[in-house]
């Protein structure tokens, strides 16, 4: 991967900035997830997360110190909403999961850079990238982007019940690839689950996930394969109807249809 491509990408204003403040107070923060996913493959950069080994309080305190507003709404799960020079930064706390169930868990604080790695779903969404420029990858995730492959990090039933939206994320991602290699066994693991999540996500979280799809380089390839629907359009279509989730249907799920055809 291309040393030039990240160097772009820490060199930005605000993120330098965030860096440098950090580094003052001896301590490390690292970009993590989809920053550095997208511009290892020269997608256009979204939102930009980090990571530090820094309490939620702590954190605060240097937000504080630096003048720099943030919101901490979900301090709870370690995580605070920063804006160096009015742009937005998420920071999040080196956590453990634990007692994950659906979309709810508990979190234990670590100071271990593989634990924080080990709770994210996708291992090329477990990339870091340090102020040197260098990129921590604990589990392969640059050789699965190159591959063009979704690989979940741990057991794929496990991390499924622990966080049923990531059946709907792994057909997402799909879309980041031209011509994604799918693994038939993963892809059936994934879909055995796909009744079980109607029963624990709302119709809102699982539709606006479906809107996402259509953001991708190559939404079609979220939606089906070898010119044949995946299981999950119409499994939730059938949801939605059942629900009379008519938002679902008619703002949502038409759009499948209409880029099929």
């Amino acid at each position: 991967m291309n040393e030039n491509k990240t160097k772009t990408l820490l060199e930005t204003d605000h993120v330098k900035f965030l860096f440098s403040i950090f580094k003052n107070y001896n301590s490390e923060l690292r970009l993590v997830g989809g920053s550095i996913r997208d511009v290892l493959i020269n997608r256009e950069i979204g939102d930009i997360d980090s990571a530090t080994s820094l309490e939620p309080n702590e954190v605060l305190d240097l937000l504080k110190k630096n003048n720099i507003e943030y919101d901490d709404f979900a301090i709870r799960y370690g995580s605070i909403i920063a804006y160096p020079k009015n742009k937005k930064i998420q920071i999040t706390s080196l956590r453990e999961d634990i007692n994950q169930l659906g979309r709810h868990t508990s979190v234990l604080y670590t100071k271990d850079w593989k634990k924080d790695a080990a709770r994210r779903d996708f291992t090329f969404n477990a990339l870091y990238l340090g102020e040197d420029f260098k990129i921590y990858d604990y589990y392969n995730g640059q050789k699965d982007l190159e591959a063009k492959t979704i690989k979940f990090i741990g057991e794929i039933e496990d991390r499924i019940k622990e966080d049923y939206l990531r059946i709907y994320r792994y057909f997402r991602f799909l879309g980041l690839f031209d011509l994604p290699l799918i693994n038939n066994k993963t892809q059936k693991i994934v879909e055995k689950y796909i009744h079980e999540s109607l029963a624990v996500l709302t119709n809102d979280v699982m539709r606006q996930e479906v809107l996402k799809m259509f953001n991708m380089p190559y939404p079609l390839n979220c939606f089906y394969q070898s010119h044949v629907k995946f299981k999950w359009v119409e499994i939730l279509k059938e949801h939605f109807i059942k629900t009379n989730y008519e938002l679902g249907l008619k703002k949502c799920l038409n759009k499948i249809d209409n880029i099929i055809n």
